[in-house]
């Protein structure tokens, strides 16, 4: 899972991206910097500590997530940064938008001031009109091709004309319902309006007792088809990266917060996306994976490997929940719940899979 942290500059972008991968990236000017930040984060899950202490494994092997931050998109500069910062997101499962709800004497405010719902819409309309661009230019290529009696495009043409109709009312392509055919059809224009997006409010330290408050002021925008809100403090998140591990549930209860980012956006990420985890034991490692839900058990054979996805002939299944109240496999085993599952089973969240293949 790839997540693109994007926004207008001063938003705080970068210190979120800090917040999220530990790092200590500098922040502040990145305006003008035109290569993306780029780190790979572990997603936290109790679960495989559990796993890995009751199954005597020595190594524990989590999911990862990977986040990608780019520069400001500065408002009616999209042809200038289309190719540089635009171009960075194509390839992202979902786009973190970051949103300044912030004051400080030290970072400039935008002209108009704070207004996070300015802000929102502002950078809707830079991203749809990007995709409108792209949407055009396909339909001029279309309409040459139809003209010259090559009639297999008109069905893509359709499809793509509904895109540039929606986005040229201001209506990202999120909300457009498609068929599974239709989204084939524009997968590979990979664009922007199309990916889900985190919409994170990032207030300042002394806002932190409205937390609450702001969110429900946000909430029109978490109604939104695909689109999730969170509120929180870059600044503060950042700091509590930067502490050692043991040190920062005490800080993070004086501060009031329930959850760190890490855990919060990644939580929320898998939600938005529909993803779920589940676990393979060999030798002496066990192992965390993504998919997402609804994913066959032969496909998800094919995320640990690709030979195990052509080879699959069945797969030993427990369920997390199971296999903890039963202490162990063999007891699994005994009681029932270890079952053989074949190519039609959908792998659920918390699955512990044994797959049997040959190649």
């Amino acid at each position: 899972m790839e997540l693109g942290i994007t926004g207008l500059p001063l938003t705080g972008k970068t210190t979120l991206f800090n917040a999220l991968t530990g790092q200590s990236v500098a922040t502040g000017g990145y305006t003008s910097v035109k290569e993306a930040h780029r780190a790979v984060v572990k997603v936290p899950d109790h679960r495989l500590d559990v796993l890995a202490e009751l199954l005597q494994r020595e190594k524990k092997v989590p999911a990862d997530v990977r986040y990608i931050d780019v520069a400001g998109i500065v408002k009616g500069t999209r042809k200038d940064t289309s190719s540089a910062l635009l171009g960075a997101l194509k390839t992202v499962d979902a786009l973190i938008h970051v949103v300044r709800a912030f004051r400080s004497g030290t970072v400039p405010e935008p002209v108009g001031g704070i207004n996070p719902e300015r802000d929102i819409a502002d950078l809707d309309l830079e991203l749809a009109l990007s995709d409108l661009e792209q949407a055009e230019r396909r339909l001029e290529r279309i309409e040459k091709e139809l003209r010259s009696g090559k009639k297999e495009a008109e069905h893509e043409y359709e499809v793509v004309k509904r895109c540039r109709d929606a986005l040229s009312a201001e209506k990202p392509l999120r909300e457009l319902d498609l068929s599974d055919e239709e989204e084939r059809l524009i997968r590979g224009f990979q664009f922007l309006t199309r990916k889900p997006m985190i919409i994170v409010i990032n207030v300042g330290e002394d806002e932190l007792d409205r937390v609450g408050e702001i969110g429900s002021r946000s909430a029109p925008f978490a109604e939104r088809p695909h689109v999730e809100v969170a509120v929180l403090s870059a600044e503060i998140e950042m700091e509590v990266a930067q502490l050692d591990e043991a040190d920062r549930p005490a800080f993070l209860e004086e501060l009031g917060i329930k959850e760190s980012a890490v855990h919060r956006l990644i939580r929320t990420s898998y939600h938005l996306l529909d993803l779920i985890s589940f676990f393979t034991v060999v030798s002496d490692e066990v192992r965390a994976w993504t998919a997402r839900r609804g994913t066959l058990a032969p496909q998800a054979a094919g995320v640990v490997h690709t030979d195990m996805e052509r080879g699959f002939i069945r797969a030993e299944v427990v369920h997390y929940d199971d296999f903890v109240t039963s202490g162990g496999m063999a007891q699994a085993k005994d009681k029932g719940v270890l079952r053989l599952e074949g190519k039609n089973y959908e792998v659920k969240d918390g699955d512990i899979l044994t797959i049997r293949f040959g190649v």
